[in-house]
């Protein structure tokens, strides 16, 4: 009932909004008003609001995977309401204009032109992310990282270390395209595989149908892996429950080959020198999820000569925490942001809504001799679609020289 009751909820605030939208629509200029007219009754009433309804009635419903058509149907909600949104906002901006330029005698009204470049805008954004979601969302892409340091000596120049994140293994609708993404992991030739959280959406079990493709990865110096902020999710509340869900759940990263590191470090030994890989739980500054990353506890003993590398899902850690601890710690890997699953990235130029609430969102960051790396993940979260930013695998090769800031 509280399902049903929260779908009229949305429908009537998406209502809302056709009734601003809908008149505006005779303003757009004659060529494109056919046109307009058809697409909006189509598009952004019929097909948004008949996937909207099923994409909430089907919910719980979905197994592991995902149906295919229940995705097809979260993403055409998403792209044309969202859309819709956007235009909605565009047309309030107008009408306020409308309102105070009214005020004068000299004023003829808002061109046709605006509202024609409204519609096309607004086409343009749903069709964009429908591409993202038919697409985008296995179209993986490699990111090589060439990572400095005076402390990289020996064994260590040169050294490949692939990094994933952010898998969400709840969203995904097919294990033949994700197998792509795992070869295409494969083929690095990595020597050490990093996993920096977020491995489910809400509950431990979604993983299941993929644990042999990841069991399949394999590198020289191993493979670790920290929890996300949604690795904690599904843990009950009851207490003589919890402790049987955490030990099923680690047992799934061990059945996958991972080592997951909760608040510790381990040495990388090469045949010429260590690095120091340490492993933290959860630390964001968000108040929906716990703070249990301890950097204290993790770096006990540890040997500060080395070459540090450190796993921590959220960035924010790096922000509040790494940047001001009293040990160097020379490379984070984080993820968490996702990019926002919408960008733009064109060679050194990138661009994301995302950036606005966290500075340090995607990419290679150098700050007081402390060096951070965001990957925009290999999965996906509530939008089941990628448009711009496409699931990431990294690869860091650590080289022998001086930093530049």
């Amino acid at each position: 009932m509280g399902r049903i009751f929260g779908l009229f909820i949305l429908i009537g605030f998406f209502a809302l909004q056709d009734a601003v939208v809908l008149p505006s629509i005779s303003s757009v200029s004659e060529p494109f008003l056919p046109i307009a007219q058809m697409s909006y009754w189509i598009l952004f009433i019929a097909i948004a609001y008949a996937s909207l309804t099923y994409s909430v009635l089907a919910y719980r419903y979905q197994g592991h995977p995902r149906s295919r058509f229940f995705n097809l149907m979260v993403g055409s909600a998403f792209s044309f309401l969202s859309a819709k949104f956007i235009w909605f906002g565009v047309v309030v901006i107008i009408v306020l204009c409308n309102a105070f330029l009214s005020l004068f005698e000299s004023y003829n009204g808002i061109p046709h032109l605006v509202h024609t470049i409204a519609f096309i805008g607004a086409c343009t954004i749903a069709l964009a992310l429908m591409y993202g979601v038919i697409f985008g969302k296995y179209k993986y892409h490699v990111e090589e990282i060439s990572v400095y340091s005076d402390k990289v000596v020996g064994g260590l120049d040169g050294l490949r270390i692939v990094q994933i994140s952010d898998i969400h293994s709840g969203t995904w609708d097919s294990v033949t395209k994700v197998q792509k993404g795992i070869d295409l992991i494969h083929a690095q030739r990595a020597d050490l595989i990093l996993f920096t959280g977020d491995l489910v959406n809400r509950h431990k079990d979604e993983i299941d149908p993929y644990i042999d493709a990841f069991a399949s990865l394999s590198a020289p110096y191993g493979k670790f892996a920290v929890l996300g902020n949604h690795d904690y999710v599904g843990a009950p509340r009851e207490v003589s429950l919890r402790q049987s869900y955490w030990d099923d759940f680690k047992s799934k990263f061990d059945r996958m080959g991972f080592n997951l590191l909760l608040n510790e470090h381990i040495l990388i030994d090469t045949e010429s020198g260590s690095l120091a890989l340490i492993g933290v739980e959860n630390w964001g500054d968000g108040r929906f999820f716990p703070k249990r990353g301890d950097l204290d506890k993790a770096m006990d003993g540890l040997d500060e000569n080395l070459f540090t590398v450190l796993m921590s899902h959220d960035p924010s850690h790096w922000q509040y925490k790494v940047l001001k601890y009293d040990k160097l710690i020379d490379l984070t890997l984080s993820g968490h942001t996702h990019g926002m699953q919408f960008g733009i990235k064109i060679g050194s130029f990138q661009w994301s809504p995302v950036k606005f609430r966290y500075p340090y969102w995607m990419g290679l960051y150098i700050e007081s001799g402390r060096q951070l790396y965001v990957n925009r993940g290999f999965g996906l979260l509530a939008f089941p679609g990628r448009v711009g930013l496409y699931p990431e695998i990294t690869v860091l090769t650590l080289k022998n020289k001086k930093m530049d800031n």
